[in-house]
C-alpha cells in the first residue's frame, strides 16, 4: 500500500472491486498518516497523488476510531519511557541516595538500581572514597596568599602568617547531604577556627619551628570533634602545614632576631662544651692529687712506724750486744752510702796515697756470687777477703770481712725489707 493513498483504511473499492486486507502498518507509517489527517481536519491540502497523475488530492476524512488508537499507543510509549527513567547506575566509589517527594528514603549500594520515576522519587550520587582538599590561607600555590585567612595572633602577641591544607573524606553520605546546607564551607570555617584557637594558645617560636607537627595533630583532632558535633558525616584524614612565617613587613627584623637567638644558643653550646671539657679534667686532677696525698700520707706513716719498730728492735739488740750492733750499724751505713757511687777515693792513713776502690766491679762480682751456687765458678772472680775502707771515726779500725759473712748480712737485710 502506498503511503500517499488517501483511501487507506476506508475499505473502499478501486474500480468496483474490494482491496485485499494487507494488515496494520508499522508505527512510523501510522505516525505520518496521523499527521496528514490532522492537517485535513484544519482544511489543509496535502501533496500530489502519484496515482492519478498529479491531480488534486481529495480531502482526508477524520476517523475518530483510528485517532483513539494512536493516542493510546503514544500514551503507552510515554509511560514506558517514563518508567525506564527510574533506572540509574551507582559506581563502586559512590553511594546512591533515594528521595521520595524530596525526603530521604534509602541508601543504595553500587550496581544497577531502579526507583520510581520523577517526580515521585529521585536520587543523588555521592562519592565517598574520593579525598577532598580545602586550602586555608592560600589558593593553588603558596604565593597566592589570602591574608584574611592566613594572619593569626599568637599567645605572646605576635602576628604570623600560616598556610595549611585539610584533606577529608565522607564517612556518612546521608549526614553530609541532609544535615548541613554547605558542608564543604563548614569544613573550611571549622578548620580556620580550630587553627586560630591552637595558635592563640601557643608562643611564636613554638608555632614557627618545633611545634608544627604538634599543631597539625591538635588541629586535626579539634576539627574532627567540631564536625562530629555538627553531624556533617565528614572524616578529617590529614592536616598539612604548608608554611608558617612572620608577615613580610617585619621579615627583616625577625631574621635579625632569629640570628641573634642562634648566636646566643651557639655561644651557650660552646660554653657548655668548654665546661664539659674542663670540669671533668679538674675533677680528675683533684681526685688524683687527693689519692697521691693519701698515698704519701700512708707511706710516711708506714715508714715512720717501720723506722720506730726497727729502732726498738735495734735498741733491744744493742742492749744485748753493743759492740756487735754498733759494728753492724756502721757497716750498713757504709753500704748505704757507697751503694750510690761507683768510684771511691780513700786517703790511706800515714801514706799520702789515694786508694781506688772500684765499687761497681765489686758489686757486680758480689751479685754474681749470690746468684750462682755456693763454691761454683766464683773462687777465681772474687778474692777470698775484701778490705773495706776505714771508719770515718778514728776510733774504729779497719776490719776484714769474710765473703760468707757478707752474704749472710745481705740475706738478713733482704728478709728485713720483706718484713717491712
Amino acid at each position: 500500500m502506498s503511503l500517499n493513498d488517501p483511501q487507506w483504511g476506508n475499505r473502499g473499492n478501486d474500480g468496483g472491486g474490494k482491496r485485499p486486507n494487507q494488515g496494520p502498518p508499522d508505527l512510523e507509517e501510522l505516525w505520518r498518516d496521523f499527521n496528514r489527517r490532522l492537517s485535513g481536519m484544519f482544511d489543509k491540502k496535502g501533496g500530489g497523488n502519484g496515482g492519478n497523475g498529479g491531480g488534486e488530492r481529495p480531502p482526508m476524512q477524520f476517523n475518530p476510531r483510528f485517532l483513539g488508537g494512536g493516542i493510546s499507543l503514544l500514551v503507552a510509549l510515554v509511560l514506558v519511557v517514563w518508567m525506564a527513567s527510574g533506572f540509574y547506575i551507582v559506581d563502586a566509589s559512590q553511594r546512591g541516595l533515594v528521595l521520595q517527594f524530596g525526603k530521604f528514603k534509602e541508601a543504595t549500594e553500587s550496581g544497577l538500581r531502579w526507583r520510581l520515576p520523577y517526580p515521585i522519587q529521585s536520587h543523588e550520587l555521592v562519592n565517598i572514597s574520593g579525598v577532598r582538599t580545602i586550602e586555608i590561607g592560600y589558593r593553588g600555590s603558596e604565593k597566592n596568599k589570602v591574608l584574611k585567612e592566613a594572619l593569626m595572633l599568637t599567645d605572646d602577641e605576635n602576628i604570623i602568617n600560616i598556610q595549611f591544607a585539610v584533606q577529608y573524606i565522607l564517612k556518612d553520605p546521608v549526614e553530609y547531604i541532609f544535615n548541613n546546607r554547605h558542608p564543604d564551607d563548614a569544613v573550611m570555617q571549622v578548620a580556620e577556627t580550630a587553627i586560630r584557637e591552637i595558635v592563640g594558645k601557643s608562643k611564636m617560636d613554638f608555632v614557627l619551628y618545633e611545634g608544627r607537627e604538634q599543631i597539625a595533630v591538635s588541629a586535626s583532632k579539634l576539627m574532627q570533634d567540631i564536625l562530629d558535633r555538627y553531624k556533617t558525616g565528614i572524616l578529617i584524614s590529614k592536616v598539612t602545614m604548608q608554611n608558617a612565617q612572620p608577615p613580610e613587613q617585619v621579615q627583616a627584623a625577625f631574621d635579625d632576631a632569629v640570628k641573634a637567638g642562634q648566636d646566643r644558643e651557639r655561644q651557650k653550646n660552646e660554653g657548655q662544651a668548654y665546661a664539659n671539657d674542663v670540669i671533668p679534667k679538674a675533677r680528675g686532677t683533684s681526685a688524683r692529687l687527693l689519692q697521691e696525698a693519701d698515698g704519701y700520707k700512708q707511706r710516711l706513716i708506714a715508714t715512720a712506724e717501720g723506722d720506730a719498730s726497727r729502732f726498738r728492735q735495734i735498741n733491744t739488740e744493742y742492749a744485748k750486744a753493743p759492740e756487735v750492733t754498733r759494728s753492724r750499724m756502721y757497716l750498713e751505713t757504709m753500704q748505704q752510702i757507697y751503694s750510690s757511687t761507683s768510684k771511691v777515693m780513700v786517703d790511706a792513713k800515714g801514706q799520702g796515697n789515694l786508694l781506688y776502690l772500684p765499687l761497681d766491679k765489686l758489686m757486680q762480682a758480689s751479685g754474681a756470687i749470690v746468684a750462682s751456687p755456693a763454691g761454683v765458678g766464683s773462687s777465681s772472680e772474687m778474692p777470698a777477703q775484701v778490705r773495706l775502707p776505714p771508719a770515718i771515726s778514728n776510733e774504729t779500725p779497719p776490719q776484714v770481712v769474710d765473703k760468707n759473712e757478707a752474704r749472710s748480712r745481705d740475706a738478713l737485710r733482704s728478709r728485713e725489707r720483706e718484713a717491712r
